[in-house]
C-alpha cells in the first residue's frame, strides 16, 4: 500500500466525505442542521481542482466535512429555504473559509511528486518531467496490462486526494485482484472528441447550461471545457448526386444549404468557449481525422509529458486504440461533464489478451479479419471490458489493420480493442506527418515509462483476465449480416446463408418470404431502358464509413477490382446507387497518384463527400423508379457497404437486407449485381468478349495491393492535407456569426431549440424517487438499438416529426435527418422509438412506430401516446429483452425517452453507454434476474408498474435489489443497474448535467 498514516487519515476524511454523499449524516441535535447537511452533502461529489489547477473546493464539499470541525449548529432557522441556506452560508463564511484553504492546500499536493521524473533528450536538454511508474519500484506493474497502465499515470498524475485518491491508485496498482470485484475509479481523459451529430446537442447543452448559471446568480463563463475538444464536422454530408464528377461540390453545396444554421452554430461555439476546435465539414471523418492529426500519443503540456487518451460522443471513438491511444465512446451528458472537469467513475474493466499468430493469407482482407475477430469475441463475451492485442502476429498489422480492428470494439461489445504503442506505430506516426521530434519525445517517454513494447526485445509475460488466440492464417472471406454487424457469413457459404434467410421466419436472419415467392422478379424502366430486380438485388454499394475508408490496403485493393472489371468489359449496373466517401483527403491523393481513381469513376465510385454517408443512414433518395419497383413488389433489396453498422433501417427505409464487406467486395459485389451468387462457382458478368468473368477474374493478390500501397501512399500527402485543414472552405468561412458568449435562442428555429432541462431548476436536487402506477408505453424484445430508440435517418414523411415541420413551414424536400436536427430537442422527442422497422410487443407482430394508449385502447404513433400519458399525469416505463441500446452511443436515445416521460427501463441487459446516458438523464435502470423477462414473468406490457426505489439516494446501494408490483397482483425483484456511487449522485439530481451545474456553482 501507498497510503502513509498522515495521509490515510485525511484519505479517511475524505472517504466519509463521500460517503455522507448521500447520507448526509452530520452529528447535530437540530433537525434543521440535519437536513441542511443532507441537502448540502447531495449537491455534490469529489468536487475539486481538476489536473494543473487549484481551485478553492465547493461550499458542499466544505459542509460535508463539518461533523469534523464545527460545533453543533442550532439557529433556529429552516435550512430548506434556498434563501435561509444563502444566509447561513454567508453566517459561517469563515469557518467555511478556514476549511477551504484547508482542502485546496491538500487537494494540490500530488502525494507522488517524489516520483516527477525529467525526461533527458538524446542529443542534450529535455523533453519535460513526468510521472515514472517505475520509480514506484512495485513489481506489478510489469505484470500490468499496457491498456491498465495508461489508467495508473492518469491517476497518479491527477491524484489530490479528493478527486483522485492514494486508494484508486491503490485499486488500479493491484488491477489483478481488484478488477474481479467491480471496484470503481475516476478517471481523466486528456480530451474529448466530439462529432456533429452529437457535437451540436452536446454545445446545445453547454449553451443552455451557461443560461442556468445565470438564472441561478453564478458566473455563466464557469461554463468552458477544461480540456481539449476537438469536434469534427462529417456527420451531415448526404449522397444526394452520385455517378458524377461534380459529386463532391454538388453534394456540399446541398449540405450546407440544408445545415447552415448547425453550422454557424458549430461556429459560435468555437470561438465562445475555450479550448475547443472545430474542424470544417469536407475534411474527413472524425476516426480518421483523429487517427491521422488529433491522435497525440504523447502530451506535452507545459512541460508535463503524459499519455493521450480520449472520450468521444461516437462509440467509434475507439479506433484511436489502433495507435496505441486509450479511447472509447460515452455519452454526450458524460462528455460534457468530462469536459467540465469532472473525472469520469468507471468500474475498473477485466482485460482480455488476444494472441494474434501467423499471417492473413492471400487475398483476405482486413475487413475478413474484423468480421472474424468480432464474431469471436462476441461469443467470448468482453461487454465492459478492455481487449489488449498482443503476440508475433501484431508485425504482419500494418496501423490501418490494427485501426480497422479497433474501430469495431462497439460492434464486439468491448470498451477498448488496444494496441500498444511499438514500432508499426512510431513509423505510421512519421508517414503522417509527425515531426522526428515529436516521434523521439513518443518513443522516449513510452519507453521509459514502461508503455512500450518492443518485439525484439524478451517480452515480460502480463497477466490478463481471460485468453484468446487467433492465428491469422485461418481467417476466410467474409461479410455480415443481413441485420447485425456480428452475424459473419464466411464468403463460400454466402448464397446457401441467403436462401436460408429467405425462408427463416422474420428475425435477425430471416424474412419469412413464401418458397412460391423467392423467385420474383420485378420488372421496370430505368431512364428508358429496361431494369430488373430480384430479391438479394444489390441497390446500394457503398463504400464508406471509418472502418475502411483510409485503410490504404482496402481502399486501392477496391480500386483494382474496378481496374481488372474495366479492362474485362464489366460494368455496374446504372441503377445501383454506388459511392465512394473517403474517411481522409489523403485518400484522394493516393487513388489519383497510383492512377485508379479513373477505374472506380468508370463503375459509378465517383467520390461524392469526406465524411460519413451510408453507415448513418445517409444514404440520400433511391432513383424513384428504383424504389416504385421495390415498394410494389415487396422486394427484399440489398445495400452492401464498406461500413460498420447494418442494423434494420439504419442504411435506407427501402434495403431491408444489408451486408458489411470489405471495399473490394463492395465492388464486387455491384459488379455482380446480387447478393444471391456464390463467387466460387457462378460468374459475376459477361466480358467483353463474351465469356464468362468469374469473382477470381477480377480480385487482385496481396502482393498486387501491396506495391501499390508502397509506390503511392505517401507521408508529403499527410503533411499537405493537414496543413490546410482547419483553415475551412469558401462555404464555411463565409458564415457570419456573434461574437457573444451566451447564445441568442431563435423561437422559430427548426434545428437549434433551447432545451427544457434546466428551466424549472433549482439549487434543491429532486432526490430519488421510486415510480407508481406507470403504464408500459412499449414492450420489445431484444436487440432494440439506439437505432430503434432514436433513428439518425430519414424523417418519415408521416410522422410526429414530420408533422411538427411542416406546421413550421419546413418543405419535405429540406427536411434532412433526425441526425442533423439533434439540437432540436422538440424534433427529436418526436423521433423517439420512431425507426420504422421497430418491433413492439403491444402491436401483436405490427411493425412500426406505433403503440397502444392502454387506458383508451387506442394505437397511436409512440410520441402522441406518451404526451396523452403526460397530460394525464401518468408515468410510464419501457419493457425490454436482452442488449437493449446497443448501437451507437447517441445521448438522445436517453434524451428522447426522458423527455416523453419515461420514468424506467426494465431490461435483460443494458449497452454499457446506453445504460450509463439513461442515468445521466435521471432514468432508472433495472435488470430482470438471470433466466426472467417479461415472457416469463407473464407481462404483456397492458399492467401498472410501481418500482419500490427507496425515496433517499444514501438508502440506495450499487446493484441493489428492487422490487416491482403491478396491478394484477404480480410481484418480482430486478436489479438496479446504478453500477457506482457517482451514478448515484447523478440520479439524485435528476441528471448528470444538473449534478455539474450545482457543483460549479458552489465552487
Amino acid at each position: 500500500m501507498y497510503i502513509t498514516s498522515a495521509s490515510a487519515s485525511a484519505s479517511s476524511l475524505l472517504r466519509a466525505s463521500r460517503a455522507r454523499l448521500f447520507s448526509g449524516s452530520l452529528s447535530s441535535s437540530s433537525a434543521s442542521a440535519a437536513a441542511s447537511a443532507r441537502a448540502l452533502a447531495a449537491q455534490g461529489a469529489r468536487a475539486s481542482p481538476s489536473a494543473g489547477q487549484c481551485r478553492s473546493l465547493s461550499f458542499s464539499s466544505a459542509f460535508r466535512s463539518l461533523r469534523c470541525s464545527v460545533p453543533r449548529w442550532s439557529h433556529g432557522a429552516d435550512w430548506r429555504s434556498p434563501a435561509s441556506l444563502r444566509t447561513q452560508i454567508r453566517a459561517v463564511a469563515p469557518v467555511i473559509e478556514r476549511l477551504q484553504r484547508k482542502f485546496a492546500t491538500m487537494a494540490s499536493e500530488n502525494p507522488f511528486k517524489e516520483i516527477l521524473t525529467t525526461l533527458p533528450k538524446a542529443g542534450g536538454g529535455h523533453f519535460g518531467k513526468f510521472y515514472s511508474l517505475p520509480s514506484l519500484n512495485d513489481p506489478r506493474i510489469d505484470k500490468l496490462p499496457y491498456s491498465i497502465r495508461i489508467l495508473l499515470e492518469s491517476a497518479i498524475r491527477n491524484c489530490d486526494n479528493f478527486q483522485v485518491t492514494k486508494e484508486d491508485v491503490e485499486k488500479i496498482l493491484d488491477w489483478e485482484n481488484t478488477s474481479p470485484k467491480q471496484v470503481e475509479i475516476p478517471f481523466k481523459p486528456a480530451r474529448v472528441l466530439l462529432q456533429d451529430f452529437t457535437g451540436v446537442p452536446a454545445v446545445v447543452d453547454l449553451a443552455c447550461m451557461r443560461d442556468a448559471m445565470n438564472r441561478l446568480g453564478s458566473d455563466s463563463n464557469k461554463i468552458n471545457p477544461l480540456v481539449p475538444v476537438d469536434l469534427v464536422i462529417d456527420h451531415s454530408v448526404q449522397v444526394d448526386v452520385a455517378r458524377s464528377e461534380n459529386a463532391v461540390q454538388a453534394n456540399m453545396e446541398l449540405e450546407f444549404q440544408r445545415n447552415n444554421e448547425r453550422f454557424a452554430f458549430l461556429k459560435w461555439g468555437s470561438t465562445a468557449f475555450r479550448n475547443m476546435l472545430v474542424v470544417p465539414p469536407g475534411s474527413g471523418i472524425v476516426h480518421q481525422v483523429n487517427l491521422e492529426y488529433l491522435g497525440r500519443v504523447v502530451f506535452n503540456t507545459d512541460g508535463m509529458l503524459y499519455p493521450d487518451s480520449v472520450v468521444g460522443t461516437d462509440s467509434h471513438t475507439t479506433m484511436i486504440d489502433g495507435l496505441g491511444v486509450a479511447g472509447w465512446g460515452v455519452g454526450g451528458i458524460e462528455a460534457e461533464a468530462t469536459m467540465l472537469g469532472q473525472p469520469m467513475s468507471m468500474v475498473l474493466p477485466g482485460v482480455v489478451g488476444f494472441k494474434l499468430s501467423g499471417k492473413l493469407r492471400d487475398g483476405v482482407t482486413a475487413t475478413d479479419l474484423v468480421l472474424t475477430v468480432t464474431q469471436m469475441l462476441r461469443k467470448h463475451g468482453v461487454v465492459g471490458k478492455f481487449v489488449e492485442f498482443y503476440g508475433d502476429g501484431m508485425g504482419e498489422l500494418s496501423l490501418a489493420d490494427r485501426a480497422t480492428i479497433a474501430n469495431m470494439s462497439p460492434e464486439y461489445g468491448a470498451t477498448m480493442g488496444f494496441f500498444p504503442v511499438d514500432h508499426v506505430t512510431l513509423q505510421y506516426l512519421k508517414l503522417t506527418g509527425r515531426s522526428d521530434e515529436t516521434v523521439a519525445m513518443i518513443e522516449a517517454y513510452l519507453r521509459a515509462n514502461k508503455m512500450f513494447i518492443d518485439y525484439n526485445e524478451p517480452q515480460q509475460e502480463r497477466v490478463y483476465s481471460s485468453y484468446l488466440e487467433l492465428n491469422l492464417e485461418g481467417v476466410d472471406p467474409c461479410i455480415s449480416g443481413p441485420k447485425r454487424p456480428h452475424d459473419r457469413v464466411p464468403l463460400k457459404d454466402m448464397k446457401a446463408d441467403w436462401h436460408s434467410c429467405l425462408d427463416n421466419k422474420v428475425g435477425f436472419k430471416g424474412f419469412a418470404v413464401p418458397k412460391e415467392s423467392q423467385d420474383k422478379v420485378a420488372k421496370f424502366s430505368f431512364h428508358g431502358q429496361p431494369a430488373e430486380l430480384k430479391h438479394g438485388s444489390v441497390v446500394i454499394a457503398a463504400i464508406t464509413s471509418c472502418t475502411n475508408t483510409s485503410n490504404p490496403s482496402v481502399m486501392l485493393g477496391a480500386a483494382l477490382v474496378a481496374k481488372k472489371a474495366c479492362e474485362l468489359g464489366l460494368q455496374v449496373k446504372p441503377w445501383i446507387k454506388t459511392s465512394l466517401a473517403p474517411g481522409s483527403g489523403v485518400v484522394t491523393k493516393y487513388l489519383l497518384q497510383s492512377g485508379l481513381q479513373k477505374y472506380l469513376n468508370q463503375q459509378g465510385f465517383n467520390i461524392v463527400g469526406y465524411g460519413c454517408t451510408t453507415c448513418i443512414g445517409n444514404s440520400g433518395d433511391l432513383d424513384e423508379s428504383v424504389g416504385s419497383a421495390i415498394s410494389e413488389n415487396d422486394i427484399i433489396a440489398a445495400a452492401v457497404l464498406s461500413g460498420n453498422r447494418n442494423f434494420e433501417g439504419r442504411v435506407h427505409p427501402l434495403t431491408r437486407a444489408n451486408y458489411l464487406a470489405s471495399p473490394p467486395l463492395v465492388v464486387a459485389y455491384a459488379l455482380a449485381g446480387t447478393v444471391d451468387i456464390d463467387f466460387d462457382k457462378e460468374p459475376i458478368g459477361t466480358g467483353k468478349d463474351g465469356k464468362s468473368v468469374y469473382f477470381k477474374d477480377v480480385w487482385p493478390s496481396t502482393e498486387e495491393i501491396a506495391q501499390v500501397v508502397q509506390s503511392s501512399v505517401l507521408p508529403e500527402m499527410f503533411k499537405s492535407t493537414y496543413e490546410a485543414i482547419t483553415k475551412g472552405n469558401p462555404m464555411w468561412n463565409q458564415l457570419s456569426v456573434p461574437a457573444t458568449t451566451m447564445y441568442k435562442w431563435d423561437p422559430n428555429s427548426t434545428y437549434i431549440h433551447e432545451p427544457p432541462y434546466f428551466k424549472d431548476m433549482t439549487m434543491d436536487p429532486p432526490g430519488a424517487h421510486g415510480v407508481k402506477d406507470a403504464y408500459c408505453l412499449l414492450n420489445f424484445g431484444d436487440s432494440i438499438t439506439t437505432d430503434h430508440i432514436s433513428p439518425a435517418g430519414n424523417i418519415h414523411k408521416e410522422s410526429p416529426a414530420a408533422k411538427y415541420l411542416l406546421e413550421r413551414g419546413v418543405d419535405r424536400k429540406d427536411f434532412n435527418s433526425y441526425g442533423s436536427r439533434r439540437g432540436n430537442d422538440e424534433v427529436m422527442a418526436r423521433g423517439t422509438f420512431a425507426n420504422i422497422r421497430i418491433v413492439n410487443k403491444l402491436l401483436n407482430g405490427e411493425v412500426g412506430p406505433k403503440t397502444v394508449h392502454i387506458p383508451t385502447g387506442e394505437k397511436l404513433y409512440v410520441f402522441d401516446a406518451a404526451m396523452k400519458y403526460k397530460a394525464a399525469g401518468h408515468d410510464t416505463i419501457v419493457l425490454a429483452g436482452a442488449e437493449y441500446g446497443s448501437g451507437s452511443s447517441r445521448d438522445w436515445a436517453a434524451k428522447g425517452p426522458m423527455l416523453l416521460g419515461v420514468k424506467a427501463v426494465i431490461a435483460k441487459s443494458f449497452e454499457r453507454i446506453h445504460r450509463s446516458n439513461l442515468v445521466g438523464m435521471g432514468i432508472i435502470p433495472l435488470c430482470f434476474k438471470a433466466g426472467e423477462d417479461a415472457d416469463t414473468l407473464g407481462l404483456t406490457g397492458h399492467e401498472r408498474y410501481t418500482i419500490d426505489l427507496p425515496s433517499n439516494v444514501s438508502e440506495i446501494r450499487p446493484g441493489q435489489d428492487v422490487t416491482i408490483t403491478t396491478d394484477t397482483g404480480k410481484s418480482f425483484t430486478c436489479t438496479a443497474r446504478f453500477d457506482t456511487e457517482v451514478e448515484l449522485a447523478y440520479f439524485n439530481h435528476g441528471g448528470i448535467l444538473p449534478y455539474v451545474i450545482r457543483n460549479l456553482i458552489n465552487q
